[in-house]
């Protein structure tokens, strides 16, 4: 199995390369970020012989949102989508399947969401997961199975939410953000990987997946979890406005949420190893 991904360096992607190449023993080729400078027919050549081509390319959203960066968010998601899925149309032989990532920030803040009962947002990360998607998408049409998956806050070791996090609650500051009362649909990033090899190995898979667990949280029982794992107080809160002062409109990303229920996956019989964010983050603290 050759597989060539975007954004495989990352916290997430790092994690999956280590799966599919150690545990499955699967080829893994990257593709860099310079690579999507490249013209087209040179493109394509990174692409040749690919069974799997999987995007997690996308600039962090964890960072103060000038126009400039905005910018950035787009063009590291929509026009890096763009040229692979126009390359994988080019393709004499094409792929078996194409996965690529998209947000729960598809959804509005209010309300419960499934993939068939869901309030689209209308914000900025709302119509930039929209754009994504469309991208995305577009390799359906071009005949290659497609599927998409809406990460949560992704937890893991090493990465992510809770790498920020962890030395400000050992350190017995951590806290909610307002009132924590805030939704938060999270996953852990192990069953990140046994969904990818769920889609790889099942043909039935195909379109949009909410990638979280079945067991949506609040800011405050996430910052509840991480301080009873490591058996610190979280008396503090952080005031919305301090993170309005940091990170601009980016600070919306860490002030609000959405709860997601992950229905297609649950009905197609995928099993979470984690479903408590508890158990989640007992696990990651270990």
């Amino acid at each position: 199995m050759k597989i060539v991904a975007s954004g495989i360096t990352g916290f997430i992607g790092s994690y999956l390369k280590t799966e599919f190449v150690v545990n499955r023993g699967w080829q893994v080729e990257a593709l860099r970020t310079d690579d999507f400078s490249l013209p087209d027919d040179e493109f394509l050549k990174k692409l040749n012989g690919a069974d799997v081509i999987i995007n997690l390319a996308g600039a962090t959203i964890s960072a103060r949102w000038t126009e400039d960066y905005k910018k950035l968010l787009y063009s590291s998601r929509i026009d890096t989508t763009r040229k692979i899925v126009g390359a994988i149309a080019k393709l004499k032989k094409k792929p078996k399947l194409f996965i690529s990532a998209s947000a729960v920030g598809r959804y509005a803040a209010e309300g419960v969401h499934t993939e068939e009962k869901g309030v689209y947002a209308t914000d900025f990360l709302g119509r930039l997961a929209e754009a994504w998607e469309a991208e995305a998408l577009k390799a359906a049409d071009a005949g290659v199975r497609t599927v998409i998956f809406r990460f949560g806050v992704v937890l893991g070791p090493g990465g992510g939410l809770l790498a920020k996090l962890m030395l400000p609650f050992r350190l017995g500051l951590g806290g909610t953000i307002g009132d924590g009362k805030q939704p938060c649909s999270w996953v852990h990033i192990r069953d990140i990987a046994d969904a990818f090899l769920a889609a790889i190995d099942n043909t039935k898979f195909s379109g949009i997946y909410n990638l979280t667990a079945p067991n949506p949280t609040t800011n405050g029982g996430l910052t509840k979890a991480i301080g009873g794992a490591l058996h610190r107080p979280t008396i503090f809160r952080i005031p919305k406005l301090a993170l309005r002062l940091k990170f601009g409109e980016g600070a919306e990303t860490f002030a609000s949420g959405q709860s997601v229920l992950p229905k297609r996956l649950l009905d197609a019989g995928f099993r979470f190893s984690f479903v408590t964010v508890e158990e989640a983050v007992r696990d990651i603290v270990k």
